[in-house]
């Protein structure tokens, strides 16, 4: 994507589309990485981690910090992170990776049977 912008085959506002949720959520949430914006270079990627899980509640689809994000994976079953690197001056966002966090749940219908003697 990055080298069809630099050709030129893709316009700026096509890869510069951060709404102003997850640009609120960059200055808020976000981490500042040692990587520069590769579309405007005018200042470093802020990294926001998004959460998603059915167990969440409204916490799901909601913008963490780390250290939410070790409070939640010792509370909740597994849910997803996703890691995108956000420019606040020029708005492009990009995700870097997704991952599970949480406890892994009891699998369903598993139950112990007692033996005879107990």
């Amino acid at each position: 994507m990055l080298a069809a912008v630099s050709g030129g085959r893709t316009g700026l506002d096509e890869v510069c589309d951060a709404g102003p949720y997850l640009l609120r959520a960059a200055q808020f949430h976000g981490r500042p990485s040692d990587v520069v914006c590769p579309v405007c270079r005018k200042e470093p990627l802020a990294l926001v981690s998004w959460v998603f899980g059915e167990r969440l509640g409204q916490v799901s689809g909601s913008a963490r910090t780390l250290d939410e994000l070790e409070r939640l994976a010792v509370a909740h079953d597994e849910f997803t992170v996703h890691e995108v690197e956000v420019c606040r001056t020029c708005r492009w966002n990009h995700l870097v990776r997704s991952y599970v966090l949480g406890r892994v749940p009891e699998p369903r219908g598993t139950r112990r049977r007692r033996s005879a003697g107990s």
